[in-house]
């Protein structure tokens, strides 16, 4: 297992988003799997410095499953409401919105905690599975997965 990253927010997002990149990458994601996740925790940090007050601690642990991401600040004013208002695409009063939005359509699973020391989101992305596509797999326009029956790889012309 990999160790636990733990870092604060700063405004230096450059250099937590290569923390994060460089965790997940080690705990299993790759590609646009590992792109969209460092986009996800961009955007909930992002949203602790415009808006829960500035002040945080970023929290990774992998395990054979995945990457789980904690994004704490101490102003706890993330609500279970903003987190539903932009599932639905609707922008909540307070500002909060289409970062929130992003974040729960890119990352497989999104819970919050909240406390009067702040609130807690935490972002979850799994390692792919062995039937999902793997770089350089060819899966023929609409099919969800490489090797279903019936479905057979193109011959290509020998050079």
């Amino acid at each position: 297992m990999e160790p636990e990253l733990r870092c604060p927010i700063s405004t230096d997002l450059d250099a937590i988003r290569g923390l994060v990149r460089d965790h997940a990458g080690r705990g299993g994601l790759s590609g646009e799997r590992l792109d969209n996740f460092v986009l996800a925790v961009n955007e909930a940090v992002t949203n602790v410095l415009d808006h829960g007050g500035g002040t945080g601690t970023v929290v990774a642990r992998t395990d054979a499953g995945g990457v789980m991401v904690e994004i704490a600040d101490e102003a706890g004013r993330l609500s279970a409401a903003h987190l539903a208002a932009a599932e639905h695409g609707r922008a909540h009063s307070a500002g909060f919105g289409f970062g929130l939005w992003l974040i729960q359509h890119l990352c497989d699973r999104v819970e919050l905690d909240q406390s009067p020391r702040g609130s807690r989101l935490r972002l979850h992305m799994s390692v792919r599975t062995a039937h999902d596509r793997q770089p350089g797999t060819l899966v023929p326009q609409g099919c969800d997965r490489p090797g279903q029956p019936g479905l057979a790889r193109p011959d290509f012309p020998e050079p």
